[in-house]
């Protein structure tokens, strides 16, 4: 389980790179769409579950 919550984690910040790039592309052009301003917050709000499962799988793992 643990290694797919890695990959997954590196997978969603490959993601969420590419739409902080947008957003940032978008700012540039003068784009006024307010979904891609909230595009990032999908794969940051799924990094953040998988980033506390890997931060708390080692002290979960130590107790059994």
């Amino acid at each position: 389980m643990t290694a797919f919550a890695r990959q997954s984690h590196r997978s969603l910040a490959i993601v969420f790179t590419v739409a902080v790039l947008l957003n940032i592309g978008a700012l540039v052009v003068r784009i006024e769409a307010a979904w891609l301003a909230f595009l990032p917050l999908a794969p940051l709000f799924l990094m953040m579950i998988s980033g506390l499962w890997l931060f708390a799988a080692p002290y979960l793992n130590r107790r059994s």
